[in-house]
């Protein structure tokens, strides 16, 4: 099987590079964020105990958020290729708990593709996406940098720590479309 995660800034490009990576390598994608909605949407025992969190105001905790993870790779285990990770690790305790759960389970990760655009780029992204999503929060410059900088505080250790291993690839992320997905697929092909 063939894991990866997928990585980098807000506005980056990563919705976009999924779509076309699933596609391509028929990999399942694994998004919190559509585990969350899921899991709430369904009351889940996880969903349940993930609002309690919410509630108070607290982080959902890296034991909850890994569960739903966990459920999502066994839910999808026997039809899939591998999976592709998508804002998920976000902190290098989830990057340790998410090698341990994929060793229990006789994997790994491959590597870890990190697409780098410069701030201004992501911002004009961000901005753009904004006009079209409906997203208030793409709008608001402030919350724009304060995701930006979320991101480098909290979230750039992940790429640290999967350097570290060796599973580490940054792709400059500017350009077409189609271009940033063909330096993609040459790293993913390496992995394979």
């Amino acid at each position: 099987m063939l894991n990866i995660i997928l990585f980098g800034p807000p506005g980056a490009g990563k919705g976009t590079q999924s779509e076309k990576i699933i596609d391509k390598y028929k990999l399942t994608h694994i998004a919190t964020g559509d585990l969350f909605r899921k899991h709430l949407g369904e009351g889940t025992d996880l969903g349940k105990l993930a609002q309690k969190y919410m509630d108070e105001g607290n982080l959902v905790p890296d034991e909850v958020v890994i569960g739903m993870v966990d459920e999502r790779i066994k839910e999808t285990k026997a039809s899939s290729y591998g999976y592709i990770f998508d804002g998920f690790p976000r902190t290098v305790p989830q990057a340790k708990a998410l090698d341990t759960l994929l060793e229990e389970k006789g994997e790994k990760i491959a590597g870890m593709i990190a697409l780098d655009v410069p701030e201004e780029e992501l911002k004009k992204r961000i901005k753009e996406r904004g006009k079209t999503s409906g997203r208030t929060d793409d709008q608001d410059e402030a919350k724009i940098e304060n995701r930006i900088k979320v991101y480098q505080e909290e979230t750039l250790p992940v790429a640290n720590y999967y350097d570290g291993e060796g599973k580490y690839v940054k792709i400059h992320g500017v350009g077409s479309i189609d271009e940033i997905f063909d330096k993609i697929s040459s790293e993913i092909d390496k992995l394979k």
